[in-house]
């Protein structure tokens, strides 16, 4: 049986997705027990939205989904690694491959990737 301690994190454990081949970060989501579980069980990424207080399966909309090949918790069982397919090239909902497309420069930030889709298109807003 996995013990992951939600309890010292009030409920919610942080998740990084991180793209299977390339060992390359595509974002940071949260993740209560239900999520995990629902993970661990379709194997494909299930987070916990803070905004919406509900759970979302990554890709339900945008069919940009990830399915994951191995999960690792770290040394405190307090932080999740989900490394993933990535489907769709896009883990971002703004479009870009990792929600890591800006890059700190003096005091700044500055984009240093391009989209790999539109966000209008796609989620139709």
């Amino acid at each position: 049986m996995i013990k992951l301690d939600f309890e010292k994190t009030n409920g919610l454990i942080p998740a990084i997705a991180q793209d299977y081949r390339s060992g390359e970060v595509l974002m940071l989501g949260f993740m209560n027990s239900r999520a995990f579980e629902k993970t661990i069980e379709t194997k494909k990424a299930t987070y916990f939205s803070r905004s919406r207080q509900a759970l979302w399966t990554k890709g339900e909309i945008s069919g940009h989904v990830q399915n994951v090949k191995e999960i690792r918790v770290d040394c405190d069982n307090d932080t999740i690694l989900l490394k993933v397919d990535q489907v769709g090239g896009a883990a971002c909902h703004k479009g870009y491959k990792s929600c890591f497309f800006s890059k700190v420069q003096e005091s700044d930030l500055k984009i240093v990737e391009s989209k790999v889709f539109d966000p209008k298109k796609v989620y139709k807003k």
